[in-house]
């Protein structure tokens, strides 16, 4: 699927944050990790699936997975409008900070067709654990893997693999080494 210029938009990030936290809210792992990890996989994924993201909010490799690098200041806002309330709580011997949304999401700013995906991603995401979330988005993000600490994760890494090629892929690779003259 052809791509398109990613642009970034602020007001569907803090919808997308409170449409999650409203679909997450009966969740007991909702916390800050799970809301980091929904976000991530509903842009990524959507570039892959759709050409462009949702938000096309930047991401960055922290050393628990990555993160909007707007998702704080965006939360302080919807704190500061009274649109959220951030809950700490204990949460199986962890701390946890649970954005809380005060009002439905205006879904209107999304096609449905993306309301659809991050519910879809939201229900992957049900009954895992903040390390599970976290743990896959390390094990599946090749992105995250070898971007350096605080950098940006290029979209295009979604389509990059860490897994073994298989009798296809090496079959496909030889045939553009030998279309470009190289011995294979």
């Amino acid at each position: 699927m052809a791509t398109t210029e990613i642009r970034y938009d602020e007001e569907k990030l803090a919808e997308l944050m409170l449409y999650v936290a409203s679909a997450m809210a009966d969740e007991p792992s909702f916390g800050a990790t799970m809301l980091n990890k929904v976000l991530f996989f509903a842009d990524f994924l959507a570039y892959r699936q759709f050409g462009s993201p949702i938000t096309g909010a930047a991401y960055q490799r922290l050393d628990y997975g990555p993160a909007p690098r707007r998702l704080l200041p965006v939360q302080q806002q919807l704190v500061a409008t009274g649109d959220a309330i951030v809950v700490k709580r204990e949460h199986l011997s962890y701390k946890q900070s649970r954005l809380v949304a005060l009002r439905p999401a205006n879904v209107d700013v999304f096609t449905p067709s993306q309301v659809e995906f991050v519910h879809e991603v939201v229900d992957a995401m049900r009954g895992r654990t903040a390390l599970d979330v976290s743990d896959l988005s390390h094990r599946l993000s090749v992105g995250w893997q070898v971007a350096a600490p605080r950098s940006d994760i290029p979209y295009n890494s979604v389509f990059l693999s860490s897994g073994p090629l298989n009798e296809q892929d090496i079959a496909a690779l030889r045939a553009v080494a030998r279309d470009r003259g190289v011995a294979a």
